[in-house]
């Protein structure tokens, strides 16, 4: 396992938010430091996948229909997949 270096970071908090994560961190039987790191990373990744699928919906509107557009024979092939698995998937309910 690598070494993972660290930056101190002072994040003053209202009360009642402090409480609470301490109180969850008891819960938890986490130290409060790495309960709030945890929660800031997950939100941190969830921000960085909302930026990477609005990119790609701009990309995909700006060039709709264009040469970079989907491939056409790639989509019909898809599209077929997709069905085949619903099908399958209907019949096993």
């Amino acid at each position: 396992m690598g070494f993972t270096s660290y930056k101190k970071f002072n994040l003053p908090l209202p009360e009642e938010v402090h409480r609470a994560l301490f109180a969850e961190s008891r819960l938890a039987g986490v130290p409060a430091t790495r309960l709030a790191r945890s929660v800031l990373e997950h939100w941190i990744e969830q921000r960085r996948r909302e930026h990477r699928r609005d990119e790609i919906r701009q990309f995909a509107t700006e060039y709709a229909g264009s040469a970079l557009d989907l491939d056409s024979d790639l989509e019909v092939a898809a599209t077929e997949e997709l069905s085949r698995l619903f099908e399958g998937e209907r019949e096993t309910r």
